[in-house]
C-alpha cells in the first residue's frame, strides 16, 4: 500500500506512523499521572489470567469472577481437569459468564490446544516464539486476536499489545487513527510506536480501558472530565 502524506505524520492503512513515539507517550503519561496504576490482570496465575480472557468475551468482568470462583469451588482450575472434564459439566460450572456452552467449547479446544502442542505445560507455552504462539493460538476455534492477545500479554508476559472498542474509540476519536482502522492495523501501531516492553503494554491497556468507561463513552462522553481532554497531539 502507498503511504500517503498527511501533516506532520505518515498515514499508512490509516495509522500515523511517524512521530508517533513522543505523543502515545504523552497519552500514557497523562493517563496514569490521572488514573494511577491499574494492576492488571486480575488473576492469581497464569492459568486463571488465561482462562478469564476466553471467559471474558462478551460479558462483564463480575460474572467472569463468579464462574472462576465456581471452577475453584470445584478443585477445576487446573491444566488436567479443564482438559478432561466433559464440555457440559464444564459449561454448567461457568454458567454464571454467559453464552457458557460457546464458553465451554472454546475452553476445551484452548487446553486441548495447550495439551497437543505444548504437553499441558504453561511454562512451555510461554517459551514459544510470540509470532509463532499468535498465530496457534489464532488457529484455535473460538479464540480472536483481542482473546489471544491478551492470554500472551497478561498470562504469559510476551511481549502483544491489546487492542480493544475503547483504543479504537478513543484514538480515533483524538485524530490518531481512522474509523475504519481495523485491529491487526491497530495493533501494529502501537507496537511499531513503542518499545516491546510487557509492564508498558500492560499499564497502556489497563488505562486505555480505564478512560474508555469511565470518560470516553460511545455516546455522551465526559470530554471536559477526561485527562486527555486539553492535550496537544
Amino acid at each position: 500500500m502507498v503511504a500517503i502524506v498527511k501533516g506532520p505524520g505518515v498515514c499508512y492503512n490509516g495509522i500515523m506512523t511517524r512521530g508517533m513515539n513522543k505523543r502515545l507517550l504523552a497519552v500514557y503519561d497523562r493517563l496514569y499521572a490521572a488514573l494511577g496504576p491499574s494492576h492488571w490482570w486480575p488473576g492469581e496465575t497464569p492459568l486463571e489470567v488465561m482462562v478469564g480472557a476466553i471467559l471474558t468475551q462478551n460479558t462483564a468482568w463480575t460474572n467472569v469472577e463468579k464462574a472462576l470462583d465456581r471452577l475453584k469451588k470445584e478443585g477445576a482450575l487446573a491444566v488436567p481437569v479443564l482438559h478432561r472434564t466433559p464440555e457440559q459439566q464444564l459449561a454448567e460450572w461457568i454458567r454464571p459468564a454467559g453464552y457458557f456452552r460457546v464458553k465451554a467449547r472454546r475452553l476445551k479446544n484452548f487446553f486441548r490446544f495447550l495439551v497437543d502442542q505444548y504437553q499441558g505445560r504453561i511454562e512451555v507455552l510461554a517459551r514459544e516464539d510470540p509470532d509463532r504462539l499468535r498465530e496457534g493460538l489464532l488457529g484455535v476455534n473460538g479464540i480472536g486476536p483481542e482473546t489471544a492477545d491478551s492470554i500472551m500479554l497478561y498470562g504469559l508476559a510476551l511481549p502483544t499489545f491489546v487492542v480493544d472498542a475503547y483504543t479504537h474509540r478513543i484514538f480515533s476519536r483524538h485524530g490518531l487513527v481512522s474509523e475504519e482502522a481495523d485491529y491487526e492495523s491497530l495493533r501494529s501501531f502501537f507496537m511499531e510506536a513503542l518499545a516491546p516492553e510487557v509492564p508498558l503494554y500492560n499499564e497502556y491497556h489497563a488505562l486505555i480501558v480505564r478512560t474508555g468507561k469511565q470518560y470516553c463513552r460511545p455516546r455522551k462522553p465526559r470530554c471536559g472530565e477526561c485527562p486527555l481532554g486539553n492535550l496537544e497531539l
